[in-house]
């Protein structure tokens, strides 16, 4: 925050756009090579190995019953993920579209209405008008996760994806 401000990532998720504090952002990625997790929550998309690094990676699509956009050519080159700091470990949140840095005046912001698009205001920060851009939904991601949620984050991490190599490898030492 500075002064009177507050900078946010900003990105599209479904028709709506969404901004997180940009001090909880570690990162923007681009990749889609995400490793399912059989029996994992709906809202666990997988985990992401980032440079020897296990991400659980979630789905606020599906966690808000939130349709995905549907993206041009050009604009699906700007989807991929958010990797924030949550509870003191980096997970990545799927977003439809990156769209900018923002700067927004703390007075902008509004206490979130009862019911904002599917999402409960449980997880909402503020709303912030745009003028001719619309709203944007800050969202609060220490309320995201409950205690027991976290947990189960947290045992994604120590998730370790066998490659295929490592798999062959053993198949033919156990011959």
């Amino acid at each position: 925050m500075i002064g009177n401000t507050k900078q946010l990532v900003t990105f599209q998720l479904g028709e709506d756009r969404y901004g997180i504090d940009i001090m909880r952002v570690k990162e923007i990625y681009a990749s889609h090579m995400v490793r399912p997790i059989p029996h994992a929550p709906a809202y666990i998309e997988g985990v992401l190995n980032l440079r020897g690094e296990i991400i659980p990676i979630i789905n606020l699509h599906r966690r808000f019953g939130i349709a995905k956009a549907v993206l041009n050519e050009d604009d699906a080159m700007l989807s991929g993920f958010v990797i924030i700091d949550l509870a003191g470990m980096k997970v990545g949140v799927i977003i439809d579209k990156i769209l900018s840095v923002a700067e927004i005046n703390q007075s902008t912001i509004q206490p979130p209405p009862q019911m904002i698009t599917n999402i409960g205001a449980e997880y909402i920060e503020g709303v912030s008008s745009q003028d001719a851009a619309g709203y944007l939904v800050i969202l609060n991601i220490d309320r995201l996760f409950d205690v027991k949620e976290l947990g189960r984050l947290r045992m994604l991490r120590s998730f370790r994806a066998i490659s295929e190599e490592e798999l062959s490898k053993s198949s033919a030492t156990s011959k």
